[in-house]
């Protein structure tokens, strides 16, 4: 997640949710791939391999080196775009990000709730009908499951739980809808501590650059940073929506 998912007298105007897949063949590969990519960190920047990289508290505070220097401002930056450079690379790797502009939304609406029902749902409809990478693009036998970051964890359970028996969606002719339940998602959401997981930290790379290609903050416009996140063209799964 990425941006304040509050309507009244919020901070930011978006809320973006981001969401890595991977196919379980790959999974191993994902961490050593990553593994390997943060240990470059460690020798180009002084980043180390321990220290959780959460995009905005990186970017926003100072980070102290091994050698008790700190790192740039620059060099931070630097360190987002080389994440976003490796993420793009990895052709197994497919990311779903769901974007909600709250200045359209009325009093009363959800915002964290709509976001991740969308992004349930997209994960859901992708994996019926076989559009990730190395699938066949037609449906499959393929089964997914949800490893999120450590918040708000019983109200995702229940969003999800509601969801495998009341999934409504809107018919394409704008009339009416189909309720659809969740069966290709299974067990809860898992919930994982960002700082001991490789995965969630990559989300939340995405997330962030996402929300900056949006709405960029001083920092990012300075450094001309805002257009990271379309490098990651190439793995992005468009296939999520028509639009």
């Amino acid at each position: 997640e990425s941006g304040d998912p509050g309507l009244l007298a919020s901070p930011s105007r978006y809320f973006a949710l981001s969401g890595l897949t991977i196919h379980e063949t790959k999974w191993h590969d994902f961490i050593q791939d990553t593994l390997n990519f943060r240990r470059y960190l460690r020798i180009r920047y002084g980043v180390r391999l321990r220290d959780e990289i959460h995009a905005s508290d990186f970017i926003r505070s100072s980070y102290l080196k091994p050698d008790n220097t700190y790192l740039s401002q620059n060099e931070r930056i630097l360190v987002l775009r080389d994440y976003v450079n490796f993420l793009s690379g990895l052709n197994y790797l497919r990311i779903t990000n769901i974007v909600i502009d709250k200045n359209t939304k009325i009093s009363g609406y959800d915002v964290f709730t709509e976001a991740w029902k969308l992004l349930f749902q997209r994960f859901e409809n992708t994996l019926n009908s076989g559009n990730f990478s190395g699938s066949p693009n037609q449906p499959t036998n393929d089964y997914g499951i949800v490893f999120c970051d450590d918040t708000n964890g019983g109200k995702l359970t229940s969003l999800m739980r509601k969801m495998t028996v009341y999934n409504p969606i809107p018919n394409a002719g704008g009339t009416g809808f189909r309720n659809l339940p969740m069966r290709k998602i299974i067990e809860d959401p898992n919930m994982r501590d960002s700082n001991h997981s490789l995965l969630i930290q990559s989300a939340d790379v995405v997330a962030y650059m996402l929300l900056q290609y949006l709405s960029p903050n001083k920092k990012i416009k300075a450094q001309g940073a805002r257009n990271y996140f379309a490098r990651l063209r190439p793995v992005l799964n468009t296939r999520a929506s028509r639009q």
